[in-house]
């Protein structure tokens, strides 16, 4: 299949790259409509469990979420919720929602970049919101469109691709599966600042493509409690058992060439 390029406005924060070239108008994922292979029967109960559950948990966190709304509506202007276009499984495009956290249009100027830890761009009542995870409520009805699955690697700017997959080996692996509202990396490691941080995230993505089972996706749910808890990353990998890198070098192919990349660019970054 084609992907195509289009620039898309958006809240921000997610990569550093700027999409533009020819190249950039259309790119062939292969195989990316497999889920993972030799787990046939794991990919269709997991939708059924995601769409289960996203079900319920939208009924119980709507009273929650319209006050969330109001709220963002009295404190800033812009509308309360955002939405963006991502990939997802085999690069197939969708509109992602959050809650908004960041000042309306803030891209207009900069375009887009990596968000920092004291973002002037994040609201007041933002930073609450994605300090407990509260922005990403409404991804709950993604996953109950099959758009997005409760568990999987963080879904990705379509403008950003093709830059990722010449920078990162090994990168469109990870649209083998649906795009989660949590995940393997993102329980495990702090959000992406730069390059080095992406890459690092995609050896766990890959171990999560190739290792995907009912056990894990179950560990990283509580994982997932945990870090809503302000638990640390140490903390929660001991305990639900969750992989560490050593044991994610293992599965995932090309670690060692991506080690090297991470430390190139931060040798890059030094000088």
């Amino acid at each position: 299949m084609t992907i195509p390029y289009e620039s898309f406005p958006g809240e921000g924060g997610e990569s550093e790259f700027q999409g533009g070239d020819d190249e950039a108008r259309g790119i062939e994922i292969q195989g990316a409509d497999d889920e993972a292979r030799g787990m046939e029967w794991y990919p269709a109960f997991k939708m059924v469990i995601d769409k289960t559950t996203a079900i319920v948990l939208l009924f119980l966190a709507s009273p929650l979420i319209l006050l969330l709304m109001v709220m963002i509506r009295l404190s800033s202007s812009g509308p309360a919720l955002y939405r963006q276009v991502r990939l997802g499984i085999g690069g197939r495009e969708y509109q992602m929602y959050k809650l908004r956290t960041m000042f309306d249009d803030c891209e207009r100027e900069t375009g887009p970049r990596w968000a920092t830890a004291c973002d002037t761009r994040v609201t007041r009542i933002g930073h609450v919101l994605r300090r407990y995870h509260l922005d990403e409520l409404p991804q709950l009805w993604n996953a109950l469109l099959v758009q997005m699955s409760l568990v999987g690697p963080r879904p990705e700017r379509p403008e950003f691709l093709v830059q990722l997959t010449r920078a990162i080996p090994n990168y469109r692996e990870r649209l083998r599966v649906r795009p989660g509202i949590t995940g393997l990396a993102q329980v495990q490691l702090p959000p992406d600042k730069d390059v080095a941080g992406v890459r690092k995230k995609l050896e766990y993505d890959i171990y999560y493509v190739r290792q995907l089972n009912l056990w894990l996706d179950a560990r990283i749910l509580l994982g997932t409690a945990l870090k809503v808890l302000n638990c640390s990353f140490e903390v929660i990998r001991a305990a639900v058992g969750l992989p560490g890198l050593e044991e994610v070098r293992k599965v995932s192919s090309g670690s060692e060439r991506i080690e090297e990349l991470v430390q190139a660019e931060l040798l890059g970054a030094t000088h």
